[in-house]
């Protein structure tokens, strides 16, 4: 079946339902749901039953980079700072150093085993050196897997950050093996370049982001999301644009945001949730169509050893090495090592080898491809089992609670009605730009004989009267403190 405007839609929609059908019962069966919509993918291409003929690496590329955006702009969204803050050098020297060890190790036992060159080993082991984010993230919450310590934060931060390092990596040898006259010093700048200047433009756009947000006046809460799309794309595509790297770009202005006061940003929260679902979806349906089987089957053998190898033996290079001068149980570093999960992200990657039409471009993709075959399969099946191994599980008993229920559970002891005066600070300010304490609440707010249920976006006027309600007095007394009264 060749994809027509015809019924793109009609074949789009019907994978979508039935991914999510699917992938609602396959826990049951310990199978991550991203190989399942892997596998419709492929069974819904040419060599599948389906039929459809999709062999178009470019838009696979781009959609591939649209749904990394989101997956990795949820993922930041996420990402509570004050739980991440105690391991983020550990995390940073997993995604930077982790990163590069793992491309290194596993480039020069690929050049070893076949008959690549030093650059086009490096390049495959670039492509797969980073942990999946759509993976972690997805295998993770969905098992609902608590692990002890700050052993998760350290998990979902070097997954999210480290596809910068890999993407700049990749870009990097395979303008070596494109460009075979220049040496490895000349890509050194450009690695920089790309790191320093995406980090740099992820913070200020993050800044500006929450200006914007929280200044505009739309009129209409469900505009609030698409208005932060359109500014994750700004951030993605300027930093680009001036040199930088738009995978960490994104994934920083969204770790600032996620942890700023914003207007509606529980309504954002949960549409970025269902969206970086979709975009797995999608993702994960689209290179499975890319992929053909039946050329993959050849390279099953040598695609095999290198993932073995690089499971057992280059990620934990890249891990033990990167973490030798942090204090942590050796257990901890095993399992670390263990969640190494590649997914869609090398498979993308891949593509791009692909478009610039190297020798070897094809080989690799489908290398790749049965490396994140068997990488979800063998370790995405096994997170739950090894971490009873290792010791690093918490049991049923003692795991958190969902923040829906955390919430629900908070007892508001304590409840003050506080009159703004003219000389309150809070006068003419959003309830968003207060700075409001955590363990408080402004229930309602009392304005000229009416009640109103505040929001975020609520401007605070003189006299008013604010129903505030806190865990404890003490709650009350950071509220009094805050509002100036």
């Amino acid at each position: 079946m060749n994809l027509t405007i015809e019924n793109i839609v009609l074949v789009g929609s019907v994978l979508l339902l039935i991914s999510i059908v699917v992938g609602k019962t396959s826990y049951k069966f310990g199978v991550p749901t991203l190989l399942l919509f892997l596998g419709i993918g492929m069974l819904a291409g040419s060599d599948g039953i389906g039929g459809i003929k999709f062999d178009d690496p470019q838009i696979a590329q781009f959609i591939g980079i649209v749904s990394l955006n989101f997956i990795l702009f949820s993922g930041g969204l996420d990402t509570n700072w004050s739980s991440v803050k105690p391991i983020l050098r550990e995390g940073l020297a997993l995604s930077t150093m982790g990163v590069l060890l793992t491309a290194v190790t596993l480039g020069g036992f690929v050049y070893y085993v076949t008959d690549f060159t030093i650059y086009e080993s490096l390049l495959l082991g670039s492509i797969v050196s980073s942990t999946d984010a759509a993976a972690v993230f997805s295998i993770l919450r969905s098992k609902s897997l608590a692990l002890k310590t700050n052993l998760r934060p350290t998990l979902e931060l070097e997954s999210g950050s480290n596809d910068p390092m890999a993407y700049v990596l990749t870009i990097a040898f395979l303008t070596l093996v494109i460009n075979q006259d220049k040496g490895l010093a000349s890509v050194i700048p450009m690695l920089l370049t790309q790191m320093i200047v995406g980090g740099v433009a992820g913070f200020v756009f993050g800044k500006l982001s929450k200006l914007t947000i929280n200044k505009i006046q739309l009129g209409f809460e469900g505009l609030y999301p698409v208005l932060v799309i359109a500014l994750m794309f700004i951030t993605f595509s300027a930093t680009e644009f001036i040199g930088g790297n738009g995978f960490l770009a994104i994934y920083i202005c969204a770790v600032y945001l996620g942890n700023q006061d914003l207007i509606h940003k529980q309504t954002i929260l949960k549409m970025f949730d269902g969206l970086a679902w979709l975009m797995q979806i999608v993702l994960f349906l689209t290179l499975g169509l890319l992929v053909f089987p039946t050329q993959v089957v050849p390279f099953i053998g040598i695609g095999l050893l290198i993932s073995l190898f690089l499971i057992f033996i280059a990620r934990p290079v890249g891990v033990f090495i990167s973490l030798a001068f942090f204090k942590m149980k050796m257990r901890r570093r095993f399992y670390i090592s263990w969640v190494g999960l590649r997914g869609a992200v090398p498979i993308v990657f891949a593509t791009y080898p692909l478009l610039a039409g190297i020798e070897k471009a094809h080989i690799i993709f489908n290398i790749v491809f049965f490396i994140s075959l068997t990488s979800v399969l063998i370790q995405g099946t096994t997170l739950s089992v090894v971490a009873k191994w290792l010791k690093v599980g918490l049991p049923e008993a003692a795991k958190p609670k969902d923040m829906a229920g955390m919430i629900s559970e908070i007892p508001k002891t304590a409840m003050k009605e506080i009159v703004i005066t003219p000389h309150c600070n809070a006068i003419d300010k959003k309830i968003v730009e207060l700075g409001f304490p955590k363990n408080a609440i402004i229930a309602m707010i009392k304005r000229n004989e009416k009640f109103l249920t505040p929001k975020g976006s609520t401007v605070i006027h003189d006299g008013d009267t604010l129903v505030v309600l806190s865990e404890d007095e003490e709650g009350l007394d950071d509220v009094v403190r805050c509002l100036n009264t």
